[in-house]
């Protein structure tokens, strides 16, 4: 989990106009280390990066986004947004009458190819406010696929924990950290069937899943930044190339080469 105290060096001002219309689309970029200063919104709000990981904290609990996944944030609930690269997002808010069909909880939910589409054609020819006939069923199409999206509630949990929670900090500083389950229990004076435990309690996975998760996240900024999967592999603690895009392949169902060319494609690193 990232560190509770970041502040993000560019604060951005968060969206306060009125909308007028039960949905509506918004895209940003946001420089490196910027952000959204705490705020809420009346109605619910979907975040999604186009490119970059937004890191969205509502009280001490942190929801990430990466590529395929979005972050659905419920009516009025505070919260502060923040990047560590540079990213392009959208927002797709909601009015809040509209809302009784979506999570009542903060929560990831995954972007398949068509919520995906219908976003990045959103992007890239913006609906008029308000939006004509055709511009209002294609958002409500989205607001569809969002009701209908698997969800969890974050992509990379973290805890509190008085012996996993450092254990988490260390690796998040450190991703390349190659020391066993058993070696980091002892670093935090507990045996390693306590560790998993309280793996599985807080994070609702093994330590070694949250792991590549993390590793996931830190390496999509350097691909977007057209670093070699080479580095990247070896920054990351992989021994080779061939096990760091067999893992990338397990959890993006692609390849780092694949991803990077989709995101050129599509014009997420513009």
């Amino acid at each position: 989990m990232p560190s509770a105290d970041t502040t993000p060096r560019h604060l951005l001002e968060p969206y306060a106009g009125t909308i007028d219309t039960p949905i509506w689309f918004r895209a940003a970029r946001i420089p490196a280390d910027g952000g959204y200063p705490v705020h809420r919104h009346d109605g619910g709000e979907l975040v999604y990066a186009f490119s970059g990981v937004i890191e969205v904290e509502i009280d001490s609990a942190h929801y990430l986004a990466p590529p395929q996944y979005a972050l659905w944030l419920p009516p009025r609930i505070e919260h502060r947004a923040l990047n560590r690269r540079e990213a392009h997002h959208a927002s797709v808010y909601v009015a809040e009458p509209m809302c009784r069909t979506m999570p009542g909880e903060a929560a990831a939910i995954t972007v398949d190819a068509l919520l995906r589409a219908l976003l990045a054609h959103l992007d890239a020819h913006p609906p008029e406010v308000p939006p004509t006939e055709a511009q209002a069923r294609l958002l409500q199409v989205v607001v569809d696929r969002i009701v209908a999206a698997p969800r969890s509630g974050s992509y990379l949990p973290g805890s509190r924990d008085a012996l996993l929670g450092p254990v988490l900090q260390a690796l998040q500083s450190d991703p390349a950290d190659a020391r066993s389950v058993a070696e980091l229990a002892a670093a935090v004076g507990t045996t390693e069937r306590t560790l998993a435990r309280r793996c599985q309690r807080d994070l609702g996975m093994p330590l070694a899943a949250w792991r590549q998760r993390l590793r996931v996240l830190r390496a999509l900024p350097m691909l977007d930044e057209g670093r070699k999967v080479e580095a990247i592999a070896l920054d990351l603690g992989y021994a080779s190339a061939s096990a760091f895009i067999a893992m990338f392949r397990r959890l993006m169902r692609t390849t780092p080469d694949d991803y990077r060319g989709r995101r050129a494609d599509a014009g997420g690193t513009r």
